[in-house]
């Protein structure tokens, strides 16, 4: 990270990410903090090809909102070697297309 940068905006709705993330940059003096108004911003379409791809894309597009400052994003998901790394990027939609990521359980994914 190059020197100076002291606040750093994420683009999430997500507590316990904003929690984990801000903990972790509180040692290195970095304050996290979400994008002002960030529910009211419209969603970014995840298309990309890879967790990659989709954290940047949305990283840029939630950057235009806040001129000047940085801004990070994430994409996650499972991908499951016996599915040849599936469902990968489609992970929130895999279990129902219909269901939002916070309908989406990790409880819908069991191991037998």
């Amino acid at each position: 990270m190059r020197s100076g940068i002291r606040q750093v905006l994420i683009a999430t709705s997500n507590p316990g990410k904003l929690r984990d993330v801000a903990g972790a940059a509180a040692g290195h003096g970095v304050e996290i903090s979400v994008i002002p108004g960030f529910s009211s911003l419209p969603a970014v379409v995840e298309d990309g090809l890879t967790f990659d791809a989709n954290a940047k894309k949305k990283a840029e597009a939630y950057s235009l909102y806040v001129p000047g400052q940085m801004v990070v994003a994430d994409d996650s998901g499972l991908e499951v070697d016996a599915l040849n790394g599936a469902p990968g990027v489609h992970s929130a939609r895999y279990a129902a297309p219909d269901l939002q990521n916070k309908e989406t359980s990790p409880r819908r994914y069991q191991y037998r």
